[in-house]
C-alpha cells in the first residue's frame, strides 16, 4: 500500500520546487590501506588508495531531493576559496540552483576531511569558522530569499550551527513562512530551539532532543514524550520527528506519538542519513502523503542510505524496491 502511493503520488504531481537554507559543507574522503605503525609516532600509516570529495550538509539535503526528484534551489554561504568554487561545480552538475549562495570574506568553506583505512575511520580533519554573519550578510541573505520562499512548496532549514542560521534570522524565514502558509521543516542543532518556533516540523535525533531539552537521558517512551513536551512549550512546532538510530523513527505531536521501528539490516555509515529523512518527509509532504505515510518512506530511505560509506543518496525506485521487499 505504500509503495503503491508512493508510486502514484511521484506521477500525478509535478516536480515539487523545494527550497534548502542552511550551512554548507564539502565532506573530503581520503580512502586507503593501513598495515603498520608510523616509526615517529603510535599511529598507522594509510597508503592512499583514492579520495573523493562529496558535498555535505544542507548541500547533501539537496542533492538527496534531486535525486528523489524534486526541482530544488540551494542558500548558504561559502568562503573566498577553492573549496567553495567545488561546492558550486558540484551543485550545477545536478542541476541544484546556486544563485542564493554568498560568499563570506570572514570565513573559509567548510571542509571535513576523513581518513578512511580498510572501512574505518582514522581520524576526522575539520577547517572551518563557526562565528556568526555579519548583520550586513544577514541582511542581504534575508532579501535575496523572499522571492524564492514565494515559489517554494516548502521549505528546509538545514542547522549545522555553522554561523549562518542566526536566531534572528531563522526567526524571520520561519516568520515570513508563515505569512505566506509555506510549511518550514527544520533539522535543528544547538540547544536554543527557540530560535525555530513556530516550525511546522523539528527534526531532531534523540541525543540533540536530550540536550535541547536538558535532560540526561531518552531511553523509554515515556522519556522522549517528556523531552517533547520541552520543546513543544517553547516552539509551538506542530510535530516533532525524533531519529532514534536503531530505534526507528518516533511522530510525537502535543497529544500524541507512534513509533515506526527501524528497516536497516546492515549499518556501514550514519553520515547524511539525517539529511536523508529530512528530504524524503519534505519530499512526500509536497506530493500530499501524510506525515504517518511520509515518516515511513523516510525509514526505508535511510535504511538504503547507511549502507553505503559517506553521505549517500536515494531514489523513488531504490525506496519502493525497498518497501515491496520487506513487505
Amino acid at each position: 500500500m505504500l509503495a503503491e502511493k508512493l508510486y502514484n503520488a511521484q506521477h500525478q504531481r509535478q516536480k515539487p520546487k523545494i527550497l534548502v537554507i542552511g550551512d554548507l559543507m564539502l565532506d573530503h574522503y581520503i580512502l586507503g590501506n593501513a598495515s603498520r605503525l608510523s616509526p615517529e609516532a603510535p599511529v598507522p600509516i594509510v597508503n592512499v588508495k583514492k579520495e573523493n570529495k562529496i558535498i555535505g550538509g544542507a548541500a547533501n539535503v539537496a542533492s538527496n531531493l534531486i535525486d528523489l526528484g524534486a526541482q530544488v534551489s540551494l542558500a548558504g554561504i561559502i568562503g573566498n576559496d577553492s573549496f567553495g568554487e567545488e561546492i558550486k561545480t558540484i551543485l550545477q552538475t545536478k542541476n541544484i540552483e546556486t544563485q542564493l549562495i554568498l560568499t563570506d570574506e570572514s570565513r573559509p568553506t567548510t571542509v571535513k576531511t576523513r581518513v578512511i583505512a580498510s572501512n574505518h575511520q582514522i581520524v576526522r580533519i575539520d577547517h572551518e569558522q563557526t562565528h556568526d554573519i555579519s548583520a550586513e550578510l544577514e541582511k542581504d541573505f534575508l532579501n535575496a530569499l523572499y522571492s524564492h520562499i514565494e515559489a517554494s512548496d516548502i521549505i528546509i532549514l538545514s542547522d549545522y550551527n555553522k554561523g549562518l542560521l542566526t536566531k534572528k534570522l531563522c526567526l524571520d524565514i520561519i516568520d515570513y513562512c508563515n505569512q505566506l502558509q509555506k510549511r518550514i521543516i527544520v533539522d535543528p542543532k544547538g540547544l536554543d530551539y527557540t530560535k525555530y518556533k513556530g516550525s511546522f516540523i523539528i527534526k531532531p535525533n534523540r541525543k540533540e532532543l536530550a540536550e535541547a531539552a536538558k535532560t540526561e537521558k531518552i531511553d523509554t517512551p515515556e522519556e522522549l514524550v517528556k523531552a517533547a513536551g520541552v520543546i513543544f512549550e517553547t516552539t509551538h512546532a506542530a510535530y516533532l520527528i525524533v531519529t532514534l538510530s536503531e530505534g526507528g523513527i518516533a511522530i510525537i505531536t502535543p497529544n500524541n506519538h507512534q513509533i515506526l521501528p527501524v528497516m536497516a539490516t546492515e549499518v556501514y555509515d550514519v553520515t547524511g542519513a539525517g539529511d536523508t529523512v529530512i528530504a524524503t518527509l519534505a519530499y512526500c509532504l509536497t506530493l500530499g502523503l501524510t506525515i504517518e505515510e511520509a515518516c515511513g518512506i523516510a525509514n526505508y530511505a535511510a535504511s538504503i542510505v547507511i549502507k553505503h560509506i559517506g553521505s549517500a543518496t536515494t531514489t523513488v525506485d531504490e525506496i519502493i524496491t525497498a518497501i515491496k521487499t520487506n513487505n
